[in-house]
């Protein structure tokens, strides 16, 4: 059969190697799929099944320094969760039982206890007699965070079978965020790399385990597996199959491109996660082990399970790329393998003539993405979204590193939003205004920075002209004239914080003297009712404490700490955006949209908004992927109607490296008015996929949890409230006076470096060693905070 397509050619900087106690793995775990019930008799499985799945192959790839021992538990583990993902097929999918189905997945945590010496039911089935055997076997090894995390893992991983239930065969084919965010929930590959801790016998220790480094390398881990496998399996899901859910379908339907194209540009996001996890490693890792103070044992774990990590990574290529199952253009000699491998294995060919893949969407909550199929691209954008080309690995990594600041850029290049939601804003709106400069001009945010004369950032003029109450009144049209003073001040503070640090960390690429900012922040937010724990020393400290205590006075502790862990996260977000200054490096497109919704403060809104829900709706329906899914395809919608406004100011004025303009500019090679389009139609999917949640997933939610009518109504006002956030931010865009071409002149008061803007050709690639240009500035504006004030 003819390939749709060329190979790309892959980055692979590790070679692969298989673990000698590959025969013993393979026996072993025949004999204990046995004993668990999972062969003959089980209808699921018999020999010949496990036989040509060949799970031991899979593992002796990818966990190659594992001992014998190791190896057969870990090996053990993969047939436990294929066989749970077949089995669940079997008994509930094909039967369309959801509530048996349920019943089913909410016994299994039972078999996952944290205390390893608590009793457990007894198994009723295959499943649990194997799920049961599993954990008493690996947890005697591994510590209390570790198996909290992976009884997590598992849980979330095995839940996705029951939402497929409700939304097989909707016929959605993803839009790309959409999709890299469900893939890692069925894909398997987060739940792997805890196993990795295992494998490698390099628990991650708890001091760092929650950290943004180690959540990092874990979803760039887990996007690389699952890319990867997208461009070997795509003839065999597509064209074959059928199948909607494959990264370069996603991007054939969302850049309107040729096939070929789909699949470079799946192949550069592949480069680009794996060079992700290598800046992760070595500028995040030697940070966090000096800020926690981890032990030299602590650190040398955390080392081993990036090798660990690593060698998956290799195993898997190497894995595609012997297995006739795959389109590999005939082995080893397509797709240009760095590194040596191991000698290829003779079942491989059998595992390839059967229907199992061990890092498609086949295997856990397989049909889960069936309902991740958003809406192609306006008709107008083919034009803009043609030609996405494959760049070396070496180029891209420079690239990433190349932006020319402050580049001539003229007026933002806006597209049209078309937002269905009906704005309103507060009738007390007009007073507002006044106490909100008054109160700017209290906390010292109108004066000189400290020992510069001139240096004052805002005005009393350019505080009207930003004028914070209008998009407050438009994200809280029903708040009392209180409400909207706090909700503005709020608003003001980190807006004006946001302008702030670039200022005085960025330009400085003073990262530690922005870390010890944000630490001394958290001072002026005491959860317990006392007053700040220190006296404010500056404009940035003496509006937090201001605006805290009039916040926090009325909430519960437990409300508090959950406010201020969602203003730190914003905080700490702003010390990341430092860290790539001082790299000058444009982020990769993946983490900034996840940390955009940080730096825009989301975490803040969805606190403020929760205060008065929690003794109505359980904490955990938070927790949940619809919610999850419905506030970040909300805040993806408002955080690029920033960046798009914003692009002329930071680009061209502040010579800032994060926006998602540059970021799209960066990443396709492309030009201004092409990355325009195209973040567009991202954002625009985004929104359709916030509608479909409300419209089709919210009411299963619903009746999963048994909510009352009362946790119903919230949650529907809830959605409300995220409508009315949408429409405020949208329209202070467009009615402020902070991102316009002749507000920035008059604002700046100075004239910007005329650098000319290095463009790729309309919608190609970038001549050799051009750089793209592009805007600059994780979205300054109150729309980072602006989410601080729902409710």
């Amino acid at each position: 059969m003819t390939q749709p397509f060329e190979l790309p050619s892959f980055y692979v900087p590790h070679p692969a190697r298989l673990n000698p106690h590959l025969d013993k793995a393979r026996s072993h775990s025949s004999d204990w799929a046995r004993e668990m019930g999972m062969l003959e008799g089980s209808g699921i499985w018999d020999q010949a099944d496990l036989d040509a799945h060949d799970y031991g192959l899979l593992c002796a790839y990818t966990h190659p320094d594992a001992s014998a021992e190791v190896l057969s538990l870990v090996t053990d583990w993969y047939v436990w969760v294929f066989f749970f993902d077949d089995h669940f097929l079997d008994m509930y999918k094909r039967t369309n039982d959801r509530e048996g189905g349920k019943a089913h997945l909410d016994r299994l945590p039972l078999f996952m206890p944290a205390d390893p010496t608590a009793p457990v039911p007894e198994p009723e089935n295959p499943v649990e007699a194997g799920l049961a055997d599993l954990w008493r076997r690996t947890v005697p090894t591994m510590g209390e965070d570790w198996r909290l995390r992976f009884a997590e893992s598992t849980r979330n991983l095995l839940n996705e079978s029951l939402w497929e239930l409700s939304n097989i065969n909707a016929g959605r084919v993803a839009n790309p965020v959409e999709y890299i965010e469900m893939r890692r929930k069925v894909g398997g590959a987060p739940w792997s790399a805890q196993l990795v801790e295992v494998a490698a016998g390099a628990e991650v220790p708890k001091e760092v385990s929650g950290s943004r480094a180690l959540r990092v390398l874990m979803d760039a881990f887990a996007d690389a597996v699952h890319l990867r496998n997208d461009i070997f399996s795509y003839q065999r899901e597509v064209e074959d199959e059928g199948e909607l859910s494959n990264g370069i379908l996603v991007l054939e339907r969302f850049l309107e491109c040729s096939t070929q194209e789909a699949a470079e540009a799946v192949n550069d996001l592949l480069t680009s996660r794996l060079q992700q996890f290598e800046n992760t490693v070595f500028t995040e890792l030697p940070v966090l082990f000096a800020e926690t103070g981890l032990e030299p044992i602590g650190r040398a774990k955390v080392l081993t399970y990036v090798k660990g990590l690593q060698d998956w990574q290799s195993g898997g290529h190497e894995w595609h790329m012997r297995s006739s199952r795959y389109m590999n253009g005939g082995g080893m000699n397509g797709g240009g393998m760095n590194g040596g491998g191991a000698a290829a294995d003779s079942r491989a060919a059998v595992v390839s003539e059967t229907g199992w893949d061990p890092f498609a969407i086949g295997g856990i909550g397989t049909s889960a993405l069936d309902l991740v199929r958003g809406g192609g691209p306006a008709p107008e954008a083919s034009a803009t979204h043609a030609g996405p080309g494959g760049a070396d690995p070496a180029v891209r990594r420079a690239r990433s590193h190349s932006h020319v600041p402050f580049q001539h850029v003229g007026p933002s290049r806006l597209p049209e939003f078309k937002v269905p939601f009906p704005l309103a804003l507060s009738p007390h709106l007009a007073g507002a205004r006044d106490r909100a400069v008054e109160w700017a001009r209290r906390m010292g945010m109108l004066d000189d920075l400290p020992g510069a004369p001139g240096s004052a950032l805002w005005t009393a003029e350019s505080t009207r002209d930003y004028d914070l109450p209008l998009c407050a009144a438009g994200i809280h049209p029903d708040a009392t004239a209180g409400q909207l003073d706090i909700e503005s001040a709020w608003l003001l503070w980190g807006t004006w914080a946001d302008d702030y640090f670039p200022q005085v960390y960025g330009r400085a690429r003073d990262l530690a003297g922005a870390k010890l900012a944000v630490e001394r922040l958290s001072l002026f937010m005491p959860v317990d009712g006392s007053g700040p724990a220190a006296e404010p020393a500056n404009a940035l400290e003496r509006g937090l404490a201001d605006i805290w205590e009039r916040t926090a006075g009325p909430m519960t502790a437990d409300a508090r700490r959950t406010f201020r862990r969602a203003v730190e996260t914003m905080l700490h977000s702003w010390t990341w955006e430092i860290s790539n200054q001082v790299q000058h490096r444009i982020p990769d497109p993946v983490d900034y949209l996840e940390m955009r919704r940080a730096t825009f403060g989301s975490d803040l809104t969805m606190s403020l908004s929760r205060i008065g829900h929690g003794r109505t709706v359980p904490p955990e329906v938070y927790e949940h992927g619809v919610m999850r899914s419905l506030e970040n395809s909300a805040a993806d919608y408002a955080c690029m109607i920033n960046d798009l406004f914003s692009y002329q100011k930071e680009i061209e004025y502040e010579g800032e490296v994060h926006n998602m303009v540059l970021v799209v500019q960066n990443f396709f090679g492309c030009d201004y008015p092409s990355a325009v389009r195209i973040v567009d139609d991202l954002m625009h999917s985004r929104l359709d996929q916030f509608r479909h949640v409300v419209e089709r997933e919210l009411p299963v939610m619903f009746d999963d949890f048994g909510l009352d009518d009362a946790a119903r109504g919230l949650l529907v006002g809830y959605v409300g409230e995220l409508e009315n956030w949408i429409a405020g931010i949208l329209n202070w865009h467009r009615e402020c006076r902070r991102y316009a071409e002749e507000d920035l002149k008059r604002h700046f008061g100075r004239a910007v470096p005329q650098v000319p803007q290095v463009d790729a050709p309309r919608g190609g690639v970038p001549r050799p060693g051009a750089v793209p240009g592009g805007p600059t500035g994780l979205g300054t504006s109150a729309a980072r905070v602006a989410s601080a004030l729902v409710g």
